[in-house]
């Protein structure tokens, strides 16, 4: 059966190479969360289309999203992974050893989120972007913006919270949280210039005033 729906044709356009695929395949087995492939192609897009130097990951996952943003960055970029699980970080190291990367071009930093990112250096980012608990989000996001340059680019993947954000009967914390953070980005106009992409499970972008 041919396949006509435009979202999974968008999807399925830029198909992941075999170091991807086994990185999402470890990424299954322990229940690591992960990027679409359709937001893996999106990332590394932006990171080439910004001249992206340093960036910074929340939530590591398999480190799908990583190889896909390091596709995408400088050569001579460095990618700033963080994970409060061992074994997410354990596996994502398997998957840059898997793709030739550099020892120099990323660093897996496994530690509560939150503790992490109060460490970063101000104004020093191109990109950042969450994947992680939803419930920290208004926290994490006013660290992006102490983080990031000005005109880089913050990136809150899955912001649909499976579809349930648009839908104002969905009263979960977790929904709560993620309709509450989009609403604080929108209307920091003065901070951000926002737009809201339907691909996957959403994606937030907002690029710092």
């Amino acid at each position: 059966m041919i396949n006509t729906d435009p979202h999974n044709y968008s999807e399925l356009f830029i198909a992941e190479d075999e170091v991807k695929l086994r990185a999402r395949a470890r990424g299954v087995e322990v229940g690591a969360r992960d990027c679409s492939p359709g937001v893996g192609a999106f990332l590394r897009h932006l990171a080439h289309l910004i001249y992206a130097q340093s960036v910074v990951e929340v939530g590591t996952g398999s480190g799908v999203g990583s190889l896909w943003v390091l596709d995408g960055m400088l050569a001579s970029g460095t990618l700033t992974s963080i994970d409060d699980e061992v074994e997410h970080s354990r596996i994502a190291r398997i998957a840059m050893q898997d793709a030739d990367i550099a020892q120099s071009r990323f660093r897996l930093i496994t530690n509560p989120v939150m503790d992490v990112m109060t460490k970063l250096t101000d104004r020093a980012y191109d990109l950042v972007i969450l994947r992680h608990n939803p419930e920290d989000l208004a926290f994490a996001i006013d660290e992006t913006h102490r983080m990031l340059r000005s005109g880089g680019v913050m990136v809150i993947d899955d912001f649909f919270g499976g579809s349930k954000v648009s839908d104002p009967a969905q009263r979960d914390p977790r929904t709560v949280a993620l309709r509450e953070a989009g609403k604080m980005v929108r209307n920091q106009q003065e901070k951000w210039v926002t737009s809201l992409i339907p691909l996957a499970d959403g994606l937030l972008l907002a690029t710092k005033l």
